[in-house]
């Protein structure tokens, strides 16, 4: 069975970036709203959903209530991960990479907001590894993430939550400003971990 993730820090930690209200419903309400479904959807299906990465390789094949559940429990789990309150710097390595493919960091952050801006409703947007080992920005739409198979887009290393529900208590429709604030939360060293780590699929962290 699947359970919902703690956060790193008090919800009053992630402002002024992110309010407490929305922390705290965003994890107690949705997440753990999909954490709850997912099991039910796997026990309707008669299914042993012990991996969720083993869902995702046959994703296409399975019922939208696990799509849709699977995706909202993976996708929060590495969010809440990539956020914390302390400033931190992309790895050397990682920083390199950013420019050799972006620019420069700011290029990159510059590009990746542009992506989020263009997500029609719901969705995510992704820092990945790509199948031919290359970074790449793609987005997803509601709770769909590259991993899974009819996406194959590749190993996500950041991705960041553009559902209204993220950033409404604070921001309204300015999902602009939501974007230039996350940028104050994120947690470079776990990107940079999972940068290095990007070969093994098989954790949540």
């Amino acid at each position: 069975m699947f359970v919902l993730p703690e956060l790193k820090n008090p919800y009053t930690a992630y402002e002024p970036y992110i309010d407490a209200q929305t922390m705290e419903t965003h994890l107690q309400k949705h997440h753990a709203g999909y954490v709850k479904k997912l099991n039910q959807a796997c026990v309707d299906a008669d299914m042993n959903c012990d991996r969720i990465e083993d869902l995702f390789e046959k994703m296409s094949e399975l019922p939208i209530a696990i799509r849709n559940n699977a995706g909202g429990h993976y996708n929060h789990t590495i969010f809440w991960n990539l956020l914390d309150d302390t400033m931190t710097t992309p790895s050397p390595e990682l920083h390199k990479d950013l420019e050799t493919t972006f620019g420069g960091l700011e290029d990159f952050k510059a590009e990746f907001t542009k992506a989020a801006l263009g997500v029609f409703g719901s969705g995510w947007t992704w820092l990945v590894i790509n199948r031919e080992g290359k970074l790449e920005i793609v987005t997803t739409k509601n709770q769909d993430n590259p991993l899974m198979n009819d996406i194959n887009a590749g190993y996500p290393i950041l991705g960041v939550d553009v559902w209204e529900h993220a950033y409404y208590l604070s921001y309204q429709n300015r999902r602009v400003e939501y974007l230039k604030a996350i940028w104050s939360l994120v947690d470079w060293d776990v990107v940079s971990k999972r940068y290095t780590h990007k070969p093994e699929m098989n954790d949540l962290e």
